[in-house]
């Protein structure tokens, strides 16, 4: 409704680094679900996991009382309490989570657990573990946690105590691709984040996150890219990249959709094969020394770019790709075979 006043939820700075450093396992283009809630009486399940971020409108309600941008349940009024399980498009391990309380303020519980299975099928009793033990949590807040031993899983099950409303649960990690069920000779985007390829370090930020430029499907908006703040200074914006296994790339696809004004005007991109990942301060420097995979090349603004010809660097773990001088990219994606 026009009347209303409109306001989005900030984000937390802890949440923004893990999500630069990690996937949300919990977004829906991956394929997740909310499938079962034992109440969501004031607040639909399935927007516990909307990847927008939570908003308020203070004079929306609708049949059932006071409209969230959430889950919440009804007040109870019997022994127990309320949960719900979220099925993962991907299956992955978990490194931290974010309950985001955002404007539940009277209405927020004040303590959640959650557990982790790994079954193909629904989990029974038995197949379920803890996540995150109980945890106290604060209305209107990032309750942002690490998980102690990092697991890997299909299914969560998030509990709160004993009711009220979560606005959205984000779940870091990392997409866990069993690559023995990919043939060899087969061609595959090497990088893509369903095959467990993820953004480990680069030099800015400001508007995206690298890790968007891997996410399936055409971007749907400028946001979901990775675009670095304007250039005041000598030098050039960079990124270096995992792959989800040690694989050779055969030939690349770079997307600017929707970068118009914004777009980098040229850019290369550098391959090695590494044993470990190397440490974030020491990356950088590295990183600009190895071997050339593609050569500096023009970019378009608002176009896709396929290039079917690279240079034959054999298998490799890592790239980096520098864009001249600054600017946005929403997609990349490093076709190929994945190494014996």
């Amino acid at each position: 409704m026009s009347s209303e006043r409109f306001v989005t939820a900030p984000p937390a700075p802890e949440a923004e680094g893990l999500l630069k450093r990690f996937v949300d396992l919990a977004h829906p283009r991956l394929g997740t679900e909310v499938t079962f809630a034992t109440d969501d009486f004031f607040a639909d399940k399935s927007r516990l996991i909307q990847p927008e971020a939570p908003v308020f409108y203070p004079d929306r309600f609708d049949d059932h009382g006071k409209w969230m941008d959430g889950w919440e349940s009804r007040r109870k009024r019997v022994p127990g309490h309320d949960w719900c399980v979220i099925r993962l498009g991907q299956r992955g391990t978990v490194h931290a989570v974010d309950v985001d309380t955002a404007f539940f303020t009277g209405n927020f519980p004040p303590e959640a657990m959650i557990e982790a299975a790994d079954t193909v099928e629904e989990p029974g009793e038995a197949d379920w573990r803890e996540l995150v033990p109980l945890m106290p949590l604060k209305g209107d807040s990032h309750n942002v946690v690490t998980v102690a031993e990092p697991r890997t899983c299909r299914w969560l099950r998030l509990h709160i105590y004993p009711d009220g409303g979560v606005a959205r649960l984000r779940v870091y990690g990392l997409v866990a691709k069993d690559w023995s069920e990919v043939p060899h000779g087969e061609v595959v985007d090497l990088v893509a984040v369903e095959n467990g390829g993820t953004a480990i370090a680069w030099n800015d930020a400001h508007y995206g996150s690298p890790a968007n430029m891997l996410a399936p499907g055409r971007a749907p908006v400028m946001a979901d890219g990775w675009e670095t703040a304007r250039r005041r200074r000598p030098g050039n914006d960079w990124c270096v990249l995992k792959l989800g296994t040690a694989g050779t790339i055969n030939s690349v696809l770079i997307d600017t959709h929707h970068f118009k004004g914004n777009f980098p005007d040229r850019f290369t991109l550098r391959a090695a094969r590494l044993s470990t990942d190397p440490l974030p301060e020491d990356i950088g420097d590295d990183s600009a020394e190895w071997p050339i995979l593609v050569p500096e090349t023009k970019l378009a603004a608002d176009a896709v770019l396929e290039i079917g010809e690279v240079k034959a660097l054999g298998p490799v773990t890592h790239v980096r790709l520098d864009i001249f001088p600054d600017g946005g990219v929403s997609r990349l994606r490093l076709y190929g075979t994945k190494a014996p």
